[in-house]
């Protein structure tokens, strides 16, 4: 792929269709077991996830899932659905999807709009966007932003989110810095010198930085702000329920994941019926080996961290992004994880 697009769009754009996220959520028919088990249900039962933008191979672990049949296996006929973000949320809450693959600060933005949405594990356990500047650059530490130019694709999605979080750990504002909206372009922005530094995700643009000869230094957002990335969100409803089904889908994923960490080069080939177009397996590969730390992070897979939600939080309530919230811990849980 020549650009890794986000799965997500920002908090911002999610404002806008609030009003649809609102008219309803979705219900779904037949029984399911109880308990803290993955067994199957009655079935096969029809569920389907909003996936972010097109198939691409930072979905690798729902696709190998599917493949390897841990869906069928526990009674589960998934369906992706590709789109973009917010439209997730409001196609799942429409009764459209079951699940939705959104970031935690999407989350909790629905939530502060009283929309009844929750995460129930967190795929990716590390925020995967960085800063990036040339390695040669001035820019050492956050607080040498002061006075830089900075790229953004636009003032949306994860990227835009992650430079508000650095900013706000560097003590500075958006006025403080000549922010730049390049399009997708952050690779031929810094190679021609356009901008003093860009916004990009960890396993992309360095990658493809170092593969054009440009050694680069970044800035990963992940070990300034603690920000709760994409993982599989549910509405309350569904999540209350029907448990199993919640629990069995993504007990499947997580297996699938851990296959995909423990062999990425099948995991493309596996990829690759899912994933029109993908004749690039080297590139592909390069980008899954440097999502996989981003998914394991440094504990349990989908696990949901509370101190990481409350960080996120305080800093989304800084930014006036989102009103304090009393009930932080009803936006997630582990219940389908442990």
């Amino acid at each position: 792929m020549d650009e890794f697009r986000p799965a997500t769009l920002p908090f911002f754009s999610v404002l806008v269709v609030l009003t649809f996220l609102l008219a309803a959520c979705s219900s779904n028919n037949g029984t399911t077991s109880s308990g803290n088990t993955t067994t199957p249900v009655a079935g096969p039962k029809k569920i389907s996830i909003g996936l972010g933008y097109i198939p691409d191979i930072q979905f690798a672990p729902f696709y190998v899932a599917k493949s390897k049949g841990y869906y069928s296996a526990v009674g589960l006929d998934v369906t992706f659905n590709h789109g973009m973000a917010p439209d997730l949320i409001s196609a799942m809450m429409a009764g459209k999807n079951d699940f939705a693959f959104a970031s935690g600060d999407e989350t909790l933005v629905a939530r502060d709009k009283h929309v009844p949405v929750i995460n129930v594990a967190t795929i990716f356990q590390r925020y995967p966007v960085s800063l990036i500047v040339p390695a040669d650059s001035g820019i050492k530490t956050l607080s040498d932003l002061k006075g830089h130019s900075i790229g953004v694709p636009g003032l949306f999605g994860a990227t835009y989110t992650g430079l508000l979080a650095l900013l706000y750990k560097a003590q500075l504002s958006l006025s403080d810095v000549k922010v730049q909206s390049i399009g997708f372009t952050q690779v031929a922005a810094l190679l021609a010198h356009r901008v003093d530094a860009v916004m990009g995700y960890t396993n992309n643009e360095p990658l493809q930085l170092n593969k054009r000869g440009a050694t680069v230094r970044t800035f990963a957002v992940a070990d300034y702000q603690p920000l709760i990335s994409n993982g599989i969100v549910t509405t309350e409803d569904t999540n209350s329920h029907q448990p199993q089904i919640v629990r069995n889908f993504v007990q499947a994923t997580l297996k699938g994941l851990k296959d995909v960490i423990a062999d990425p080069q099948g995991a493309v080939e596996t990829s690759k019926s899912s994933i029109p177009g993908l004749t690039e397996t080297s590139q592909a590969l390069a980008v899954l080996k440097a999502t996989i730390p981003l998914w394991q992070g440094s504990g349990q897979l989908g696990y949901n961290d509370s101190a990481t939600w409350q960080s996120m939080a305080q800093f989304l309530v800084a930014q006036k992004i989102v009103l304090p919230m009393k009930d932080l811990h009803q936006a997630y849980t582990n219940q389908a994880v442990v």
